[in-house]
C-alpha cells in the first residue's frame, strides 16, 4: 500500500525509536507535522524559537546516546536551527534536522523565502541532501539517521512542503537503523608501544576528555597501576571527576592550577579521548606525548605527539592492562594530589557566604546548589561563568550529568538544553545554570516550559552584565564597555507568566530558596543577585594578562572608578 512521502518519514522515525520531535511549525512543514499528529507514537514539542528547538534535542541525544530529531520551516525556520545544530555537531551528539523547502516548481527563482539548505547546512553536518522525489524514500533518511548515529552527530535532509505529499509506491530497500557499536582499539603491536612508554616513564599523567565516558573503572585501574594524576578536561568531568582518588582537577581557561601543574611535572602524558582545544595549556616540550582517541583525524592536531592511537577508551585501557609493569614510586602522583589539595582549599574559601553580606558570591550559589541537589541531578550550564562556576564548584557523582556548549561556545544554551533533558527524564532534577545575558538571549522558550509544565530549575546569575566578556576586556587592559545588562526582576517576570519566581538577594537566603525550588513540583525560575567582580582567571597566567589586568585597574583609578577596583581587590583577595 503507498503511502505519501511524510508519512513515510514518521514511520520510520518511529520504527528507528524517535519519541519526539523537537521544532516550530510552518506552511511547507505541515503535512509532516500532521503525519505526526495522526500517528500518535511520536509527540510534537512546540518551541517558540528552532533554536531552542536545536539545543533541546542535542541535550536529550547527548543523555541517551540515541537519535534526536529537530524540524523547521522552510528558509528562515530553518535557519534558525543552525546555531543549535552546530552545538549537536561539535557534541557528537547523533541529531537528524527536517529543514523543510520552498514549493519544489520554485527553487531556483528567488522565491519567497527561498534559500540553499544543501548548502547552509553543509558544514555542521556529517550528511545533507535533498528529497526531491519519492523515489529516493526510504533510503535518503535510512542513510541520514545511519550517518547521525554512526558518526555521532548531525545528518540533515531538505524536502519541500509538496514533495512529502507525494507518494512512495515502492519500499522494498528499507531496513532498520543499525544500532551497533563495534569495539575498537589499536593492534596488539601498538599496544606493546604503549605499555613500553608506560613502563619507561617514571611520571605518567593523564588528560581525559569526553571519550572516558563508560571508561572510570578501567581508568581507576590504571591509576593504581601506574600511580598516575588524572586531569580532565571540561567535557571529561561528568565521566572522571566522581570517585576518582587520582583526580587532580582540570585545566585550561577556566580550570585548577593543579591540573596544568600535574602535566607540567609529568615525562609522559596521555591524551585520553579529548580534542582539548587550549594549545598553550598542552606542556609537550621535552615530553613524550600519546594520544588516543576514537577518530583518526584528531591525532596530532593539537599538538606534536609521540604515538597516535584510534581506539575506545575503555577497550583499549582494559587491553592495555596485563602489559604494565606496576609502579612502586608514587611521589609525582602524591606530589600533585596534595598541589590538588591545596587549590581546591583556595578556590573553596571564595564559596562563602556572610549573613547580611552582598552582593552574593557565584562560587557559593553553585556550591550550595551541588550540595542540595540530588545525586543524579542533570545540570545544564550557560557559556561564560555559569561554565566557570559548574567546573569548580559542582560536585559529580556517578549518576549526574553536565551539558553546556563546551566546544562550539555558544550563548544561551543552557534552558534550552535542560528542555530536552526534562523532557527525556521527567522523573529527574534538571537544573538549568543559566547567566543573565544568556537566558535573556533565549527567554521566549520559558513559554515552552510553561505550556508542557516542566519542572526545570532555572537559577539566573544575575550580575547585571556580560561577565566572562567583561573579564576578558579587563585582561587586555580595557575596561568594560557594551557589557552592562539592565535587567527586570525576573522572578515576577517569571510569576507574571505563571511559572513560580524566587528572588535572592542575601546569601542567608540562598539554601532555603534552593530548597524550595527543588521541592516544588513544577517549573521555578531563581533569580540570584551575584558579584560582578568574581574572577575567572585562568590558572595559568601569562605576563600579557597579568599586565593587561594591572593596567585595567590603573585606568579606572585614573578615570575616577576606584570603588570598582576596590570591590574587585574585596571579594576576591581580601575576604
Amino acid at each position: 500500500m503507498s503511502k505519501t512521502i511524510a508519512a513515510k518519514l514518521v514511520a520510520q522515525l518511529v520504527q528507528a525509536g524517535v519519541k519526539r520531535v523537537h521544532g516550530v511549525t510552518g506552511d511547507s512543514l505541515n503535512g509532516i507535522v500532521d503525519e505526526i499528529r495522526q500517528c500518535g507514537k511520536i509527540e510534537w514539542i512546540h518551541y517558540r524559537h528552532e533554536e531552542a528547538a536545536a539545543f533541546a534535542a542535542g541535550a536529550e541525544a547527548q543523555l541517551t546516546g540515541a537519535l534526536a530529531v529537530c524540524a523547521g520551516s522552510c528558509g528562515p525556520g530553518n535557519l534558525h536551527l543552525i546555531n543549535g545544530l552546530y552545538d549537536c555537531h561539535r557534541s557528537m551528539a547523533p541529531v537528524l534536522a527536517i529543514a523543510a523547502h520552498i514549493p519544489s516548481s520554485e527553487i531556483g527563482t528567488g522565491y519567497f523565502q527561498e534559500t540553499h539548505p544543501e548548502l547552509i547546512f553543509r558544514e555542521c553536518s556529517h550528511y545533507c541532501e535533498i528529497i526531491s522525489s519519492a523515489r529516493q524514500m526510504p533510503r535518503v533518511l535510512q542513510i541520514a539517521m545511519q550517518n547521525a548515529i554512526g558518526l555521532r552527530g548531525v545528518a540533515v535532509i531538505g524536502i519541500s512542503g509538496d514533495v512529502a505529499m507525494e507518494k512512495v509506491e515502492d519500499d522494498y530497500l528499507e531496513h532498520p537503523i543499525l544500532l551497533t557499536r563495534p569495539a575498537i582499539r589499536p593492534s596488539d603491536t601498538e599496544l606493546d608501544k604503549l605499555a613500553t612508554l608506560i613502563n619507561q616513564a617514571s611520571k605518567v599523567t593523564l588528560l581525559c576528555g569526553r571519550g572516558c565516558a563508560g571508561a572510570h573503572d578501567a581508568l581507576i585501574q590504571f591509576g593504581e597501576t601506574v600511580y598516575s594524576p588524572m586531569v580532565h578536561a571540561l567535557r571529561g568531568k561528568e565521566h572522571v571527576e566522581y570517585d576518582n582518588p587520582f583526580d587532580v582537577g582540570m585545566t585550561g581557561l577556566i580550570g585548577f592550577s593543579s591540573g596544568f601543574r600535574a602535566m607540567e611535572a609529568a615525562d609522559l602524558i596521555l591524551l585520553l579521548g579529548t580534542d582539548f582545544p587550549y594549545s598553550n595549556f598542552l606542556p609537550t616540550k621535552s615530553k613524550k606525548v600519546v594520544q588516543l582517541d576514537i577518530r583518526a583525524e584528531r591525532l596530532g592536531r593539537r599538538c606534536r605527539i609521540d604515538l597516535g592511537l584510534v581506539g575506545d577508551v575503555k577497550e583499549t585501557l582494559e587491553a592495555l592492562l596485563p602489559l604494565l609493569q606496576p609502579k612502586t614510586d608514587r611521589d609525582h602522583l602524591d606530589q600533585c594530589v596534595d598541589h590538588y589539595k591545596d587549590s581546591r582549599k583556595s578556590l573553596d574559601a571564595h564559596a562563602t557566604g556572610k549573613e547580611g553580606t552582598t552582593p552574593i558570591h557565584p562560587e557559593y550559589l553553585t556550591k550550595i546548589i551541588s550540595e542540595t541537589a540530588a545525586d543524579n541531578a542533570i545540570f545544564t550550564a550557560d557559556v561564560g561563568e555559569p561554565t566557570v562556576w559548574a567546573a569548580r564548584y559542582l560536585k559529580m557523582t556517578k549518576e549526574r550529568r553536565l551539558l553546556g556548549s563546551f566546544n562550539h561556545g555558544s550563548m544561551a544554551s543552557a534552558m534550552p538544553q535542560a528542555i530536552g533533558a526534562q523532557l527525556e527524564f521527567p522523573g529527574r532534577q534538571v537544573i538549568s545554570l543559566s547567566g543573565d545575558g544568556g537566558f535573556a538571549m533565549m527567554m521566549g522558550d520559558l513559554l515552552t516550559i510553561y505550556q508542557y509544565n516542566l519542572p526545570v530549575k532555572i537559577v539566573i546569575y544575575n550580575n547585571g552584565q556580560l561577565g566572562f566578556v567583561a573579564m576578558e576586556m579587563k585582561v587586555a587592559g580595557l575596561p568594560p564597555f557594551g557589557t552592562d545588562l539592565k535587567n527586570p526582576d525576573f522572578a515576577k517576570m517569571a510569576a507574571a507568566i505563571g511559572i513560580k519566581g524566587i528572588r535572592v538577594e542575601s546569601p542567608e537566603n540562598i539554601q532555603e530558596a534552593i530548597e524550595k525550588a527543588l521541592a516544588h513540583d513544577g517549573p521555578v525560575l531563581i533569580d540570584v543577585v551575584v558579584n560582578p567582580s568574581a574572577l575567572t582567571m585562568p590558572p595559568k597566567i601569562e605576563l600579557s594578562q597579568a599586565k593587561g589586568f594591572g593596567i585595567y585597574m590603573l585606568k579606572q583609578i585614573f578615570n575616577g572608578n576606584g570603588s570598582e577596583v576596590w570591590q574587585t581587590l574585596k571579594s576576591n583577595f581580601l575576604e
